[in-house]
């Protein structure tokens, strides 16, 4: 049975910032890395771009082979990890191998969301998810063999928009099919979302709202069209479902690790038991608005999440001390951010202010809680949100800055001097 120091089931950006905080306080502990995937690691952010051919394979890597061999780290692919055993501190991976450890991160992300659909089971051939570079390079090498010029895509979140701009890119036409009143409806209102809708349209995708698929037509395992609930039936020959992810607990089901939506962890990223830590898609951590624990599934979450662990997990005792929602992408053209509380609920006392210029596909949206900046959306000019991220992190007063707030003129010049200073001396947002 081999032993080690720390074992990490995961090699995203979670468990690669965890190597890096646990090697900024112990040069010489055994790391092992499991990971079921066989590449060193993804941007997986990237995986739409490499999707539309805009970014190679020597691109969307970003950490290499050497970063593994500099950090002392042994890396094992292609394989999962099947079972934990909590009480002896073992691993059981599929390969019926077993690793004990001293401490352990689950980072093992999320998994995407396939909803029964009448017909699916018995489709073999042109049915993809899309949350894994092996996704994208499965659908590259479906459409070259197939020559498929249309695609459907099931899902109008950012997943699926993005695998629809890399679709669009490769040369096919996308039917967008969405269950709510509109898409990104989880990230953005009506009024961002009529105008991104309004581009996608000028791509030539054709969007249905308030549907879904609910059968799958076939020939011979093959998908040749798909039936909506409203009857519709669109011919093709590639189905995406992208309707989301949920995070992958097989792992701590049937243990004693505690979880909810996610895996519950501390402010020190550990869970119930306290050896044994979590981080990335399948941790439900602290919410810095909410001021709850919620599984909040970005990569600058899993990114700093992993790092606290890592820190925590060598002795370095270090707070979490919560992130929130924030997506910053670009989508049939137009830049786009989003941040925090974008849809409030009218039962709060929160207070909205907009400005838009469809034409143009600019928009601008601050939501405000007390006089302090809970959540903001950008459309088209997008140069100064960082600025307004901040304001968030830091709980600033903006009650003496509302009518500046949605200038195109708001900068760093309109805070307050002390703030300023604050910023200056690197103690605040980076901008």
């Amino acid at each position: 049975m081999r032993e080690t120091e720390y074992l990490i089931i995961g090699n995203s950006v979670a468990g690669v910032n965890c190597i890096e905080g646990i090697r900024e306080v112990d040069e010489k502990g055994e790391i092992v890395v499991v990971s079921e995937e066989g590449v060193f690691n993804y941007s997986r952010p990237l995986i739409s771009y490499y999707l539309g051919g805009r970014v190679g394979m020597d691109r969307i890597f970003f950490k290499n082979e050497d970063f593994y061999n500099k950090k002392k780290v042994n890396l094992i692919l292609n394989t999962k990890a099947g079972k934990i055993n909590v009480e002896e501190k073992k691993v059981k991976l599929t390969s019926d191998e077993e690793i004990k450890f001293d401490k352990l991160l689950i980072s093992c992300g999320g998994k995407p969301i396939v909803p029964p659909i009448q017909g699916l089971k018995e489709i073999k051939e042109g049915f993809f998810t899309f949350t894994k570079l092996s996704d994208a390079q499965r659908i590259i090498e479906y459409i070259r063999t197939n020559g498929i010029k249309q695609a459907v895509v099931l899902g109008a979140g950012l997943i699926g928009l993005k695998c629809t701009e890399g679709l669009v890119e490769r040369g096919l036409k996308v039917s967008i099919v969405e269950l709510a009143d509109r898409i990104l409806a989880n990230t953005f209102d009506e009024e961002a979302s009529g105008i991104l809708e309004n581009a996608l349209k000028k791509w030539g995708c054709q969007v249905f709202k308030r549907d879904t698929v609910v059968e799958i037509e076939g020939k011979r395992g093959k998908v040749k069209g798909v039936i909506l609930k409203s009857g519709k039936i669109i011919p093709t020959s590639l189905l995406i479902i992208a309707i989301g992810v949920i995070p992958n607990l097989d792992l701590v089901k049937n243990t004693s690790i505690k979880y909810d939506r996610g895996i519950i962890v501390n402010r020190w990223m550990q869970t119930n038991v306290r050896y044994i830590y979590a981080a990335g898609d399948v941790a439900q951590g602290r919410d810095f608005l909410l001021q709850k624990n919620s599984v909040i599934a970005i990569w600058p979450v899993a990114s700093y999440q992993g790092k606290i662990a890592g820190l925590n997990m060598a002795g370095k005792r270090t707070k979490y001390q919560g992130l929130f929602a924030m997506n910053s992408v670009q989508l049939a053209g137009i830049p786009t951010i989003s941040f925090g509380i974008t849809n409030p609920s009218g039962g709060e006392d929160y207070e909205v202010l907009s400005k838009k210029d469809e034409r143009n596909n600019f928009y601008r949206k601050i939501v405000l809680k007390n006089n302090r900046i809970v959540g903001a959306i950008f459309l088209g000019k997008i140069e100064r949100a960082g600025i307004f991220s901040g304001l968030i992190k830091d709980k600033i007063d903006v009650s003496s800055l509302k009518d500046e707030l949605l200038s195109d003129e708001f900068g760093l010049l309109v805070l307050p001097a002390e703030y300023r200073k604050h910023l200056v001396r690197g103690e605040g947002m980076e901008v």
